[in-house]
């Protein structure tokens, strides 16, 4: 692939703000088009962000010959019918998480975009940001000991009325796919599957989960204890602990503002120094998917398919003993 990879965005809301902001600190891709329904909000996207096309329907933007890869930014109720739609027309994809409602759905993509040997990678930015890849190295490297306990939480005060995305079952919605999806990648990324899982929710009224309380429990012996909610401000804090010390992961433990700390014992914590630059953090993803495609590669060597499967599967594993449902399942 020679020039700069031209990207394509489907679907016009604040993650896809963030994300086009982005691309400008990636030096080698342009964002090319944009789709959204909504015509004009499309147009004011594509100025903001000087994308050169503006479409008013996903099918066109996904049979643009100007557009080298597409990034899927609706709600994730839609993400199975709109990476399908890329996928078809011969696009790589990076698709923003969760990935899709159910398991059935994510393979489904996983296995037309092997069937096509086409590039499709989960939008997982957390697992490219500085201070996520900080926190693996210093585990991998003993730096805590043996990981023994996670705890994470992602929480906030919905606002009043409530976003539709966030408490519509058709779109997804639910705090666990929203947020709580975070806490639970962060303990299987570093502990792998769990072997026992236990939940708990609050429901709203619309039958979603408003809150949920999770443990798990890994094949190591280790524990993890997530929560998520719409209900309340949370830390949005991460705490690893080991058998010789602890990392402790504040201030949004998820994004590229995230500061990571080093204890052991009763020393005082240790701020540990990481790779910052400007920007919202999703350059890093960005970056990672332009490589795969000069590559020829059709499948990320850091977010896997596999990745995703484990991930989809613990999400419903969870949904089940919660007895939260879609219509999809």
């Amino acid at each position: 692939m020679e020039g700069k990879i031209r990207w394509g965005i489907l679907g016009c809301g604040k993650i896809a703000n963030k994300f086009a902001a982005d691309l400008r600190w990636v030096d080698d891709a342009e964002l090319q088009a944009v789709a959204s329904r909504d015509n004009d909000k499309g147009k004011v996207f594509a100025q903001e962000h000087g994308a050169s096309l503006v479409f008013d329907s996903y099918e066109a933007l996904a049979a643009s010959d100007q557009v080298d890869v597409i990034y899927v930014a609706t709600p994730h109720g839609f993400h199975y019918e709109h990476v399908m739609l890329c996928l078809k027309h011969r696009k790589a994809v990076l698709c923003e998480k969760a990935f899709a409602l159910n398991t059935r759905q994510a393979m489904e993509m996983i296995g037309l975009a092997n069937q096509q040997k086409i590039f499709l990678m989960e939008a997982f930015w957390t697992k490219f940001i500085p201070q996520y890849q900080r926190v693996r190295e210093l585990i991998l490297a003993g730096e805590i000991g043996e990981v023994k306990m996670i705890q994470a939480d992602f929480g906030f005060k919905a606002d009043e009325p409530p976003a539709q995305r966030l408490y519509d079952p058709v779109l997804g919605g639910g705090s666990l796919l929203d947020v709580g999806i975070y806490p639970v990648f962060l303990a299987i990324s570093l502990l792998g599957k769990p072997t026992e899982i236990q939940a708990t929710v609050s429901r709203y009224s619309t039958g979603v989960d408003e809150q949920c309380a999770m443990t798990m429990k890994f094949e190591s012996g280790a524990l993890a204890s997530l929560n998520s909610t719409f209900a309340a401000d949370t830390p949005v804090e991460a705490v690893i602990s080991g058998t010789k010390g602890r990392l402790h992961m504040r201030n949004r433990f998820h994004n590229a503002v995230a500061t990571v700390e080093l204890v052991r014992g009763k020393e005082s914590p240790v701020l540990l120094p990481v790779h910052r630059e400007e920007g919202f953090g999703y350059q890093f993803e960005a970056r990672h998917v332009g490589e795969c495609l000069r590559q020829g590669l059709t499948e990320s060597p850091v977010m896997t398919h596999a990745d995703t499967r484990m991930l989809m599967e613990t999400l419903d594993r969870i949904r089940n003993v919660c007895g939260i449902s879609y219509s999809v399942d």
